[in-house]
């Protein structure tokens, strides 16, 4: 095996895991809706997940761990996947609340960065913003 190989399975295996922290959020009411899967579906082109292993990981997503992540660009990006599935049904209950807090620990945020990132997505992802944060968000480069 070459040392691309070895990089590339890592890279797959963190997206493998982060498909099935979204896999988790989707089925934490049990049954996965149109819009979820509609959703998962995208996640797992995007992060390259096989048909194969979209079966596997919806059987069973508990089974692959969380990979935490150095670069903080890759954490957030995360986090916004995370909230896009959270969100897929337009609201956020407190089991996807205490999911995604764990899921944020997870990606090594710390308890207290978790929760403000937490609050202030929840505030996005739900149309919270209030004129200052929707014109700062406007003006942003």
């Amino acid at each position: 095996m070459s040392f691309t190989d070895l990089f590339t399975s890592g890279t797959h295996s963190r997206n493998l895991a982060h498909f099935a922290s979204i896999a988790n959020i989707a089925a934490v009411h049990g049954e996965i809706h149109e819009n979820e899967e509609k959703l998962l579906k995208r996640f797992a082109r995007k992060l390259d997940v096989s048909e194969h292993e979209y079966e596997a990981i919806l059987k069973n997503p508990s089974k692959y761990p969380i990979n935490s992540s150095n670069s903080a660009d890759e954490r957030l990006e995360r986090m916004l996947d995370f909230f896009k599935m959270i969100f897929a049904d337009h609201e956020i209950d407190e089991d996807e609340k205490r999911l995604v807090e764990k899921y944020a620990i997870g990606l090594g945020y710390t308890e207290e960065l978790a929760a403000d990132l937490i609050k202030k997505s929840i505030r996005i992802f739900s149309g919270g913003l209030d004129l200052e944060d929707y014109r700062y968000l406007l003006n942003r480069k």
